[in-house]
């Protein structure tokens, strides 16, 4: 078994910010983003927690290529920084190497921030380190408040809107599991969506107290519409749930037979001779690689 090269030096290498070479132009008006005011903040509060990615350009003057690290290095440069701590790449690919990162999830970063918290950081400093308004944080890190644990576990790999976890509050945690899994089914897990079921949800799915806002243009009937539809399509989701792993077996056995069939020379003839257009029935069931397909 071969060996698993290691990319970068483990230790970090302190670099002068003059040997440090960019390797591309700074995008337009990066400067006044939001991104840069972000990161700016966070470095000035809390110092430079990811070190940037170079790669050794010229051992006699001690210059490094840039390969990650663009906006830090300005900003590292606006704040008077006169050296960084660096990650040496043993090669220069030219990736962005962030690309490569798995971003922490809505509910992630609320139990990062619910621990802070806890341990003695205020909001407001946490505010100045992400350039947010302190009741920001105070309310990422009270995202699940009200959110039964079924409902936050189908949401835990997902990125979502804080406000989202508003409009579920409303709901009992019997109709906040149905909301969310009807929304990660149709890949939509956003706020509209949200509102959406919950205008449709029947008044005693709903949480003590918590009236659902009247939507101006929609007849007492039109609502009534809407929440038997939604009521057959939970059923059916339901339906297709408990029966979709049973479907993928038996499309995964019909494929295999009728590749072997029509791998029958004479059967694969007979058909396109007499019964073509089943023959384009089988041979597109065989090419089916998923029950959407």
């Amino acid at each position: 078994m071969s060996k698993i090269s290691i990319g970068f030096d483990l230790v970090p290498l302190k670099v002068p910010i003059e040997k440090i070479l960019p390797s591309r132009k700074p995008p337009v008006g990066v400067v006044t983003s939001r991104t840069y005011s972000k990161i700016r903040s966070s470095i000035n509060e809390i110092g430079l927690i990811e070190p940037l990615s170079v790669a050794a350009s010229s051992p006699e003057t001690d210059q490094h290529v840039l390969l990650d690290g663009h906006i830090r290095l300005l900003i590292l440069a606006e704040l008077g920084y006169t050296e960084v701590p660096c990650l040496v790449a043993s090669d220069d690919e030219g990736y962005t190497y962030n690309n490569r990162l798995n971003r922490v999830t809505s509910i992630q970063a609320s139990h990062m921030l619910r621990w802070a918290l806890e341990n003695g950081v205020t909001p407001e400093r946490l505010a100045r380190a992400f350039d947010v308004d302190p009741r920001t944080i105070t309310t990422k890190a009270t995202l699940l408040d009200g959110i039964c644990a079924e409902a936050a576990d189908l949401l835990k790999d997902h990125q979502f809107a804080t406000d989202l976890a508003r409009v579920l509050r409303k709901m009992k945690p019997t109709r906040q599991v149905e909301c969310v899994e009807l929304m990660i089914s149709a890949n939509t897990v956003t706020i509209a969506y949200a509102k959406a079921m919950l205008l449709a949800t029947p008044p005693e799915m709903l949480v003590k107290g918590k009236k659902t806002a009247k939507l101006t243009g929609i007849t007492q009937e039109q609502m009534a519409r809407m929440e038997r539809e939604m009521s057959n399509l939970q059923g059916q989701y339901k339906a297709v749930e408990q029966t979709y792993g049973e479907d993928i077996l038996n499309l995964v056995i019909a494929k295999s037979y009728l590749a072997k069939l029509l791998a029958n020379k004479a059967v694969a003839r007979f058909l396109k001779q007499r019964q073509s257009e089943m023959l384009a029935e089988f041979e597109m069931i065989i090419k089916t690689v998923s029950l959407d397909a």
